[in-house]
């Protein structure tokens, strides 16, 4: 990108937006993570209250590696929804409270900034951030599967991400039950609506209020959560906690079953568990997951690796910030005048 290597030495920042937390990252020119700052992700007021959120978090971020957002080369942002990065909007977002329609958010990020701000789609900047620095090195081809607040996967071809014509990659909506559980798509039996920490939150509420036993709403107030995040539901595993052991089964049972399917569509010899959910439970449910894959796959002599996401939590920042040097410029990416800048 012209005339960015002279401001602030090529620094970059990052923000992976999900759906209870946000996550930011300021990157040197050699992709190392110089500033950082975690956010929660606000549970009420829509795309404007996450713009001022996004703010805050690469302003924390950009000071902790001794700089202004005005002097970064650029921000990019990771979110989950049909992203259109030339217009720089996000739309149909529905893991993000409140988030109805279509929203400019790289420009209104930009004017609050005072840099240019690019945007991609959540799970694809994961896996861009693991094909070129994390577990995707040196594999030629490979899924990322995120598990969180939804399911979002991405495709890596002979070292290419494939976008098909824009969607492609979303594993969380194959469907593996006909006519099973409601999505929060609003379709039945999908992976997500086993598998997605949002749908799960809803399947525990629901068998709370019949009268269920379960640790999970007292770890989460404990903790001082307004959701049922990666922790809590950690914390309830090692708690031993009936309900959430089987929600959290039934989850890789589906994971299993919808990678599997798309194994035997692509061929392809590895598979990496993102998200927050994948990679706050490690490896260990990652080789669950690919157990769960066996019963499913066509030809079981060449089961694919299944792995952890290499950059962990920090992953989806730092794919957004690598956004910076590889997105076309958008509508909203323009400079704005320096009255806006955040400091």
């Amino acid at each position: 990108m012209a005339g960015t290597a002279g401001r602030n030495g090529g620094l970059r920042g990052g923000i992976d937006l999900g759906g209870t937390k946000i996550q930011a990252v300021v990157l040197s020119r050699s992709d190392q993570v110089v500033g950082e700052a975690r956010r929660p992700t606000p549970t009420e007021g829509g795309p404007q209250a996450a713009t001022v959120a996004l703010r805050d978090a690469i302003a924390e971020a950009a000071s902790a590696a001794g700089a202004a957002t005005r002097s970064l080369a650029g921000v990019g942002v990771g979110s989950p929804g049909s992203i259109d990065a030339v217009a720089g909007t996000v739309s149909l977002a529905r893991n993000l409270p409140g988030w109805e329609g279509s929203y400019r958010l790289a420009e209104r990020l930009a004017e609050a900034l005072g840099c240019p701000v690019r945007l991609g789609n959540d799970v694809e900047v994961a896996n861009l951030a693991e094909l070129r620095l994390g577990a995707g090195r040196g594999r030629g081809s490979f899924i990322g599967v995120s598990w969180g607040t939804g399911v979002g996967g991405s495709i890596v071809l002979n070292g290419r991400q494939w976008k098909g014509r824009g969607a492609a990659g979303e594993i969380g909506h194959t469907v593996v039950v006909r006519d099973g559980a409601l999505c929060t798509c609003g379709r039945r039996g999908c992976v997500e609506a086993y598998a997605g920490r949002n749908a799960m939150e809803i399947a525990a509420r629901r068998r709370a209020d019949r009268g269920e036993k379960t640790s999970l709403f007292r770890l989460m107030k404990q903790m001082g959560r307004p959701r049922l995040t990666s922790g809590v539901w950690a914390r309830a595993l090692e708690e031993s906690d009936a309900m959430a052991r089987d929600l959290i089964d039934g989850a890789v049972l589906a994971l299993g079953t919808g990678t599997a399917s798309a194994i035997n569509l692509l061929d392809i010899g590895s598979v990496i568990i993102e998200g927050g959910l994948g990679i706050r439970l490690g490896q260990p449910y990652a080789d669950r997951i690919a157990g769960a894959m066996r019963p499913h796959l066509f030809v079981l002599d060449r089961a694919p690796e299944v792995v952890v996401a290499g950059l962990g939590d920090l992953g989806g920042a730092i794919g957004a910030a690598l956004l910076v040097d590889a997105a076309p410029a958008a509508a909203g990416a323009r400079r704005p005048p320096a009255r806006a800048a955040a400091r």
